[in-house]
């Protein structure tokens, strides 16, 4: 039986995942955070700490979905895996590193490296190795 081709994913597919990330798994952090252990709005936006835990539980339980399934559940609605460069799943460090490569490369402009790429990776993508791909 042959492999299954995989071929870089489509940026826009990746745009729509990160949305649908946002929406699942940040803003009901954002909103338990900031209603139910916070007092407010106020509260919430004058508490650095408070927002540096959001994210940081986001990277953790985003991190946990592509350890699992090499998807997170934006990946799974447009059906892209992130992937190592031999395509197999990485490790949760590495799925870890890649979410701290994208926060800190993407202030930079990071995310701009896939329309300068024939492979489409991003600056996170290549320093942790990964790539987005989708079934051919």
């Amino acid at each position: 039986m042959q492999k299954q081709k995989a071929v870089p994913s489509s940026i826009i597919s990746r745009v729509k995942a990160f949305i649908v990330d946002m929406f699942l798994i940040a803003t009901p952090l954002l909103y338990v955070t900031t209603y139910l252990i916070l007092g407010g709005k106020d509260d919430f936006l004058h508490n650095q700490l408070a927002i540096l835990c959001v994210w940081i539980v986001f990277g953790l339980i985003q991190t946990a979905f592509f350890t699992r399934l090499a998807q997170s559940p934006g990946y799974r609605s447009q059906e892209i895996y992130a992937i190592t460069l031999n395509g197999k799943k990485a490790s949760f460090l590495l799925y870890f590193l890649r979410y701290f490569f994208f926060i800190t490369t993407f202030i930079f402009g990071g995310s701009f490296f896939c329309f300068f790429r024939k492979d489409r990776r991003n600056l996170h993508d290549l320093l942790s190795g990964t790539i987005s791909v989708s079934k051919k």
